[in-house]
């Protein structure tokens, strides 16, 4: 019989129970384990309830909040249960062909970040539809703004960005120009979560040491030729800011494949949904249509002609997941395995 860790090890900080579930929420997720922390700021290591992954195969993520027992006869808590969640950040799972990947849950916001220097639209619009599709609210932050070549340059990115995302908050920060990240740090109120999103290299470390004051994240050295760093977040941490916010850094995330998309497109091409509203058909396809107020709106050069090709690779693709998925729901019917959902 394995014996129950030291309580000094943060496996089992704080420990008064061993019987009696407590309430707590996933603060980090490394070494296959979550980290839970209780009501009371304790925190304890956890491996999953065999119950709980056998049928749905569901495992917690940064931000769950879950119920965690303390059995005597274990090294780690046990995390019996995951409670019903208010939002997530959910991409089609790069390894699988029709599952899910849910990356974070119970957030506020989302922060989709990415350098000035090394801006890439398409991404941006891909990682708008995801972050809309959470429900958060979404803040697009353009870092590394003394990598520019001139104010001109930030300043003509900043108009089509900000074309772009609507209405969405947009924020342009430098490490060297302390009033942009004063700006940058009054978005991280008391009381809210919130996620960093972009790929590898965009400056999401130095900007949570930058706000906390200190060195919390590592960060790897930049290259002078093209202003770009290496992937160094490996595991998923919520972080509290000296403002009473949290923040979560997730690893460089590459793949962004759509899973249920339609809301989060719907958001982040608002401007083609406004136009859409006066086309003569309902369930137009913004092609060849008769009446067609897209494509109006393309031939008078109101709207960008790589937009709307934007707009419809991502219908297509969400499209195409549907169907994947519904194949996939009838074989495993068919089959009578479990579904998953990572």
């Amino acid at each position: 019989m394995s014996q129950k860790p030291d309580p000094q090890n943060d496996a089992y900080q704080g420990a008064t129970s061993v019987n009696a579930c407590m309430k707590g929420q996933v603060v980090k997720l490394d070494r296959g384990y979550p980290l839970i922390k209780d009501e009371t700021g304790h925190t304890y290591r956890c491996e999953h309830a065999t119950a709980l992954v056998k049928g749905e195969q569901v495992r917690a993520v940064i931000g769950d909040n879950v119920l965690v027992s303390l059995p005597d006869s274990h090294e780690k808590a046990i995390l019996e249960e995951i409670l019903p969640r208010e939002n997530e950040l959910v991409r089609k799972d790069p390894t699988e062909r029709a599952v899910a990947q849910v990356l974070a849950a119970n957030f506020d916001q989302i922060f989709v970040v990415q350098p000035i220097s090394d801006l890439n639209m398409k991404r941006l619009e891909r990682e708008l539809v995801l972050a809309h599709e959470t429900g958060a609210r979404v803040i697009v932050l353009l870092t590394k703004a003394d990598l520019a070549e001139s104010v001109d340059e930030i300043e003509s990115i900043r108009h089509e960005v900000q074309k772009l995302i609507g209405e969405d908050t947009l924020l342009i920060m430098s490490a060297d120009h302390l009033p942009s990240i004063e700006e940058v740090r009054k978005e991280f109120p008391e009381g809210t979560i919130s996620i960093l999103l972009g790929k590898s290299g965009v400056g999401k470390s130095s900007l949570i040491n930058l706000l906390s004051g200190e060195e919390v994240q590592q960060t790897a050295e930049v290259r002078e030729t093209d202003g770009r760093g290496r992937h160094t977040t490996v595991s998923r941490e919520m972080i509290k800011l000296p403002e009473g916010g949290y923040v979560i850094d997730m690893p460089g995330v590459r793949g962004l494949g759509l899973w249920d998309a339609d809301d989060g497109i719907e958001q982040a091409f608002s401007d083609i949904e406004e136009y859409a509203a006066t086309c003569k058909f309902r369930d137009c396809g913004h092609g060849s249509e008769p009446g067609c107020a897209v494509r109006a709106a393309v031939e008078r050069g109101d709207l960008a002609p790589a937009r709307l090709a934007s707009y419809h690779s991502l219908k297509q693709e969400s499209k195409d997941i549907k169907t994947r998925r519904e194949e996939a729901e009838r074989i495993r019917i068919r089959t009578g395995h479990p579904r998953r959902r990572t």
